[in-house]
């Protein structure tokens, strides 16, 4: 795809966000503004989901030890009444 350059003019703030959001993304700061333009307008589905998924990373410890045992166990019990353990 062609790419087009677009000079946009933005307050101190904004741009020290801008560029701390991208390097938290590991990402440019113009695809950290391409992607937040294709999200307003629609097109990027699967920000929602990876924001999930990192989520999940970043809590995963504390979910397993939260709901770990009692998913394990009830796994188990699964298992055993089909006569897979």
């Amino acid at each position: 795809m062609a790419k087009t350059q677009l000079n946009v003019r933005v307050d101190e703030g904004t741009a020290q966000v801008a560029r701390e959001r991208a390097t938290a993304r590991g990402m440019s700061v113009n695809r950290y503004i391409e992607e937040l333009v294709r999200q307003d307008a629609g097109e990027i589905g699967h920000t929602f989901v990876e924001a999930a998924s990192d989520f999940m990373k970043q809590y995963e410890t504390l979910f397993a030890e939260e709901f770990g045992a009692e998913r394990e166990g009830e796994t188990r019990e699964a298992a055993t009444r089909e006569g897979r353990r």
